[in-house]
């Protein structure tokens, strides 16, 4: 069995320099290059290849199975739902489903900006990022802010940080399904930490909103929507994450929110109506009409209420299929870390794994919807246009992961980072914003540092799932200034091309949030280790 190096320079520091190679060189693709995300991740996944060959001694033919395991791993696990995850959405656009039931959710608003901002950016927002991610929240979301008065940049910065908490849990859990698969942690408990942390952390952006839209004043007057609509979120993405997973938590957090505000708002509304910036609206007109039958509302509702069912079925702790495997390939090495523990890279052809779930809910969506066959023909070349970059990157990022880790290269970085001590709490979220930040996906941030951030943790003594968690829910803090993101999130709006000025513009609230996980992080480590252990 091939033994990792742990300092194969025979100098940590640059073996530390020399590990941190294939991260420095696909950030430089990423953010100064501005490479495409599947071509840097091609190219860093080789980079790193050749030295874990070279440098760290990893055998030629292990080396390219565990890149070979890697990438059938990013294919099954990650790019099977987010695709079918796409397509599920496309089909409802294509249907006009879509539109009939962000026509309703319209209708239901009152005239005043904190309430259609709470309602569109945080409820509606999380809704859009749990069965799609990837900035479609922003694309989606800001044009209708820009409608009810909000200016394009500051609406695109509100639909930016209304993105943050459920982002962990975007595209139907994919990053945390890849964070399960570099780790090697159980999945459902890591949807059961993160899901913890996030609760903390989804307390805070609804009065974010509030004061961005309307001012201090506002912000007091309003106060039970910040209320309801973070606790009623919570209440939705909690119990689902910890005891069902990581594929429904930000749709089940979204509807939840969305009949606790509907609620609220037949028994109280803000005495005086506000529009942008606080200033009071007087003889306000009457909500605009949907003009939807109640067989049109039903039918804006029935496939969320589809893919509910169909996946709590078939991906819920009382069901087998996800349990079923068919084939188990994978190469071990001796840890350079843990004296007789072993590092595998795995692959598992699992066939009735999450993504799965999500094609029999398109198949039974697409039936009821009665998709003809010239608007099957029309969602599939979109999503094809949309995803295909995005499938690469999957192929690569994974491939790029497990000869990082199977090689030793990440066991090397680890060691080199634990001699920050338990100061590494802080360091931890920091290093996820910085990877989303610049890669514009937590998958792939995820997947880059997940491993590395474990064996940091193994080593200091922390509790395990505790490292790999606020990696995650860093990578949710950095979104609004992810590049990648902010030019699918910008796509709809007046700045397209422009994402400089839109970062710029969501920079310091961005900041803001991750002292706020950080101190979260923190608060985790010394007085609630419980919350992230096995």
């Amino acid at each position: 069995m091939f033994k990792q190096i742990l300092d194969p320079a025979n100098n940590m520091f640059i073996t530390w320099l020399v590990a941190l190679v294939p991260v420095a060189a696909l950030l430089f693709m990423l953010a100064v290059l501005r490479w495409s995300a599947w071509v840097a991740t091609l190219v860093g996944s080789l980079v790193t290849l050749v030295l874990g060959l070279w440098v760290w001694h990893m055998p030629f033919d292990d080396g390219i199975r565990a890149y070979l395991y890697g990438s059938a791993t990013g294919v099954w696990n990650v790019d099977w739902i987010t695709f079918w995850g796409v397509m599920l959405f496309n089909t409802l656009v294509v249907t006009g489903t879509f539109d009939k039931l962000r026509r309703w959710l319209i209708a239901q608003a009152t005239q005043d900006v904190r309430v259609q901002t709470i309602l569109f950016a945080w409820a509606f927002g999380a809704l859009l990022e749990g069965l799609v991610g990837f900035g479609y929240p922003w694309a989606f979301v800001a044009p209708i802010l820009i409608a009810i008065g909000i200016p394009d940049l500051d609406a695109i910065r509100v639909a930016a940080i209304a993105n943050n908490a459920p982002v962990s849990y975007g595209a139907l859990g994919a990053p945390i399904i890849a964070l399960a698969a570099v780790t090697g942690y159980p999945l459902l408990a890591l949807s059961g930490s993160i899901s913890k942390i996030v609760a903390i952390l989804a307390l805070l952006p609804p009065w974010i909103l509030l004061y961005l839209v309307s001012g201090k004043k506002g912000m007091w007057e309003a106060w039970p929507l910040a209320v309801v609509g973070s606790l009623a979120y919570i209440a939705g993405q909690f119990p689902v994450g910890v005891y069902l997973g990581p594929y429904l938590p930000d749709v089940a957090g979204s509807i939840v929110c969305f009949v606790a505000l509907l609620l609220l708002l037949k028994v109280w509304q803000p005495k005086q109506v506000r529009g942008y910036g606080g200033a009071p609206i007087t003889g306000v007109a009457a909500t605009e009409a949907h003009g939807l039958t109640a067989g049109d509302i039903l039918q804006a509702w029935m496939p969320i209420a589809v893919l509910v069912i169909v996946v709590v079925a078939w991906t819920g702790p009382w069901s087998g299929l996800p349990k079923i495997s068919l084939l188990t390939l994978q190469v071990a090495a001796a840890s350079s870390i843990s004296e007789g523990a072993t590092i595998t890279a795995a692959f598992k052809w699992t066939p009735f794994v999450g993504g799965s779930a999500i094609l029999a809910s398109w198949i039974i969506i697409a039936l009821l919807l009665r998709v003809n066959g010239r608007q099957l023909a029309e969602i599939w070349n979109k999503t094809w246009t949309q995803m295909w970059g995005a499938c690469l990157v999957g192929v690569f990022i994974f491939g790029l992961a497990y000869v990082y880790n199977y090689s030793g290269m990440a066991a090397s970085l680890a060691k080199a980072f634990s001699s920050i001590g338990s100061a590494f709490i802080v360091v931890a979220p920091i290093l996820g914003f910085i990877g989303v930040a610049l890669s514009g996906s937590n998958t792939s941030t995820n997947a880059m540092f997940g491993k590395f951030q474990a064996l940091v943790g193994q080593i200091l003594g922390f509790p395990p799932l505790l490292m790999p968690t606020v990696n995650s829910v860093g990578a949710e803090i950095g979104k609004p200034i992810a590049p990648q993101t902010a030019s699918v999130g910008v796509s709809t709006t007046r700045f397209v091309r422009n994402e400089g000025e839109v970062i710029r513009h969501n920079f310091l609230w961005t900041l803001f949030m991750l002292a706020y996980l950080i101190v979260i992080s923190v608060a985790c480590y010394w007085f609630f280790p419980g919350i992230a252990k096995l």
